[in-house]
This record gives C-alpha cells, sequence and structure tokens, in this order.
C-alpha cells in the first residue's frame, strides 16, 4: 500500500459495480424520525451502511442497542467512541420496551439487534441484550429474532444469557482475517470470536449460527479461504462476505474493490467446504437481507 493511501490522500477509484443511488428519502426521513422518537439507534445509520435507503425503503432496519457510543476503536467502524465517563454512555432501561414497540409498529418479520461494544458494563451488558430479545418476543411473538452480539470479550457466560433469551439465529461477525486482526480489530481476538461462534452452536443446537467478514482490506485469497474452513471448523451455518467501503477519513483506506467474479468464487469455495448458506456481493452486509438468507439457509437444511 502506498503512504498516499496510507494517509487517505489517495484511494482507489470506484468501480461501477459499487454505485447505488440514494433514492427513498422519504422513507429514510420517516423511519428516522419513528426511531428518535424512542431514542433508538440503527447500525444502518451509526455505521453509514450503503444499503440503508434500500433496507429502510423495504421496512427493514437493523437495530444497535446499548446506546450509539462504543468502548471500542476498530479501524473499519464509524459508529461513535467514547469514554464510558460521559453522562452519554448511562444505560436506556426503556430501550428494551422501545425495541419492541418500533418492530411492532413496523410489523416486522424479522428482527435483527445487534449492538456497540460495552466492555464497561457486566457481561457485556448481555442482561440488557437478553430484555431486549424477551421484549421484541413480547411484541411480536410469531417473528424471527437475529442477534449480531460483540464477543462480550469472550465470557461465555453472557453468551449464554442472549442465547437464553429465545434468539433463532445468533450471529457474531469475525469481521477481517486473522492476519488483519491487530490492525482492523485491535481489542479483539480471531480465536475468541470463533471460540463464541461454536460455544454457541453447542449451547443452542436448534439455533442458527452466522458470521459475516469484509473485503478488501488487504487480505489475500488463500487467507480468506482459511476463515472460511476455520467457521466451518466452528460449525456456523451461514457466511456472509462484503466489500469494505471506508466510512470517513479517519477509517482505514481502502486497499482493494473485489470484483464480482472474486465474489462468486469465494461464496463457491465456502458451499464447497459445507455452508448451508454464503451470501457474497459488493453490497452484502451481515445483516443485508437477514429475512431471505435465512430463508434459504433453512430451506437448506
Amino acid at each position: 500500500m502506498s503512504e498516499l493511501v496510507q494517509i487517505g490522500l489517495a484511494r482507489p477509484r470506484l468501480p461501477e459495480w459499487l454505485s447505488k443511488a440514494d433514492t427513498h428519502f422519504e422513507s429514510v426521513l420517516s423511519l428516522k424520525r419513528e426511531l428518535r422518537q424512542r431514542r433508538l439507534h440503527t447500525v444502518c445509520e451509526s455505521a453509514r451502511c450503503p444499503n440503508m435507503h434500500e433496507c429502510f425503503h423495504r421496512g427493514a432496519a437493523t437495530f444497535m442497542i446499548l446506546g450509539n457510543l462504543c468502548t471500542r476503536g476498530c479501524g473499519f467502524c464509524s459508529v461513535p467512541k467514547g469514554s464510558p465517563a460521559k453522562k452519554e454512555f448511562t444505560l436506556d432501561a426503556l430501550e428494551p420496551a422501545h425495541v419492541g414497540d418500533m418492530a411492532r409498529q413496523m410489523d416486522l418479520r424479522y428482527v435483527v439487534l445487534t449492538s456497540v461494544n460495552r466492555d464497561d458494563l457486566a457481561g457485556g451488558g448481555s442482561a440488557h441484550w437478553a430484555e431486549t430479545v424477551r421484549e421484541v418476543r413480547r411484541a411480536l411473538p410469531a417473528a424471527k429474532i437475529e442477534v449480531l452480539t460483540p464477543d462480550f470479550c469472550g465470557d461465555m457466560d453472557a453468551v449464554a444469557r442472549v442465547l437464553d433469551s429465545g434468539p433463532d439465529v445468533f450471529n457474531h461477525n469475525m469481521e477481517t482475517v486473522s492476519r488483519l486482526y491487530r490492525r482492523v480489530r485491535p481489542q479483539a481476538d480471531y480465536r475468541q470470536s470463533l471460540d463464541v461462534l461454536a460455544f454457541a452452536r453447542r449451547y443452542r443446537p436448534d439455533v442458527l449460527t452466522k458470521s459475516g467478514l469484509m473485503v478488501g482490506l488487504g487480505e489475500g485469497v488463500s487467507e480468506v479461504e482459511q476463515l472460511l474452513r476455520d467457521l466451518r471448523g466452528s460449525d456456523v451455518h451461514v457466511a456472509t462476505i462484503g466489500q469494505y467501503l471506508q466510512p470517513t477519513r479517519r477509517n482505514l483506506a481502502v486497499e482493494e474493490y473485489v470484483t464480482p467474479e472474486k465474489f462468486e468464487a469465494y461464496r463457491a469455495f465456502g458451499m464447497s467446504v459445507g455452508f448451508q448458506m454464503v451470501f457474497s456481493g459488493p453490497f452484502v452486509r451481515s445483516s443485508y437481507m437477514a429475512d431471505l438468507v435465512n430463508e434459504q439457509a433453512t430451506g437448506a437444511c
């Protein structure tokens, strides 16, 4: 990588397959108003997802709980960071009920929950996680619930607490290959994340397990293939693979814009090593079209 790219003065030209128009402004503004009235956040907004207009227009959103400030500083992520000493870190006890209420108002058949990392809280905020799942279940008994959790610093009691609340899908993102963890996820551990996924599968074998990764951060093909093998070694059912896009100039630069053909090759390799579903493409994100991914994955059982 050149020095110019490193300091953000130059970057690869955006290819034509990564062009996506933001056209559904009315849908986005309407849903944002409803969310703010309940003091709720979405990872779609905080992480500057390129699919936000599309998803909000189709009435889908990924709720981000435990507030909107993260205790970690991952190089790829634009979610705001802060010190636990700030009053903004105070946990909103009404947040679980508000999520349930909003999910009911949206009449969701499939609810995706994620969160910031809260390493300052006991159990990483897992009790709050569990209460949110229960509130969504009370509000929408027939809906499927997918949880996209942090690693809880490897606290398996915290992972079990979330699983005991009754989600249908347990998702924890690996994000990148082992070699790049120190640069991309400096406060996380590759093996620990695999252990979280393996534990979830053992503890609740009836729950679908899922993980996502980004490409374009400087990884090699063989490294991506090894990550997919490692996920299968942890008995993960579903993998999602998408293009990393630099959300702000403070974040890591894009090293490569991966071609659609290469995404298809990753999908084919993943299926060859035993995944029930591999969703791979430039705009794929871990919770993008999660309802349809789940349908295809469970249909493959």
